[in-house]
């Protein structure tokens, strides 16, 4: 098989592109709302109130056993049936932080637990309430066990933004398919796709590998 060359190289830049202004500033948005949300869901999970605990269990449930594609068309799809109807960018931000709060929820939960009990009695004994306790003492030593699977959740989300396009969102696989409509080159154009989404995650998990090291530093050994 011949590969036009002269269109892979023309086409190079625009599906960068795509991914620079589309998909880095939807996941960026997503992944940011969404840990807030999975801060919430945690805490409230391992709330001593039963039903608080059963609403972000039930959450936590909806959003693991449902395809996020289909909650991506819930909301851009299903919502103007109820008269809320929403455009592309804010649909696919807020598909994709719920999903992101429900699966992130777990691992800050998971988190927040490896703290050893002690540190929450250090923290009583020099006369800190539970919320400063757990804002000063747990949270910090929760978020460096959590770097690894939460970084591994936002690369993971880098790659799930390709389902944007099916809702019209200009990212990098939304430049991929209109420079399919009019080349009919799909297994050129869709392989270059990949190899842009592959260098993108190397550069993240560069990124995360730096930041883990970085963390570690503090760490007694």
């Amino acid at each position: 098989m011949d590969i036009d060359w002269q269109l892979f190289s023309d086409s190079l830049w625009p599906i960068v592109r795509g991914g620079l202004l589309g998909t880095i500033p939807l996941a960026l948005a997503s992944f940011t709302i969404g840990l807030a949300i999975a801060l919430v869901m945690a805490l409230m999970r391992l709330s001593a109130n039963r039903f608080v605990s059963f609403l972000a269990r039930a959450y936590i449930s909806v959003i693991r056993g449902t395809p996020l594609l289909v909650q991506l068309f819930v909301i851009f799809y299903g919502l103007p049936t109820l008269g809320v109807t929403l455009s592309p960018w804010p649909s696919a931000i807020i598909a994709f932080s719920l999903n992101v709060g429900g699966y992130a929820a777990e691992v800050i939960r998971a988190a927040i637990l490896s703290v050893p009990k002690g540190q929450w009695e250090a923290g009583y004994t020099i006369g800190m309430s539970r919320l400063t306790t757990l804002r000063r003492l747990i949270l910090p030593q929760a978020a460096r066990v959590s770097v690894p699977p939460l970084s591994n959740t936002f690369i993971s989300l880098v790659k799930d933004t390709s389902l944007a396009s099916l809702i019209l969102v200009t990212e990098l696989f939304r430049k991929a398919m209109e420079i399919t409509a009019y080349s009919y080159e799909f297994l050129l154009i869709y392989v270059e796709a990949a190899l842009v989404y592959w260098v993108f995650c190397l550069v993240l998990s560069a990124g995360q590998t730096r930041l883990e090291r970085r963390l570690d530093r503090y760490v007694a050994h």
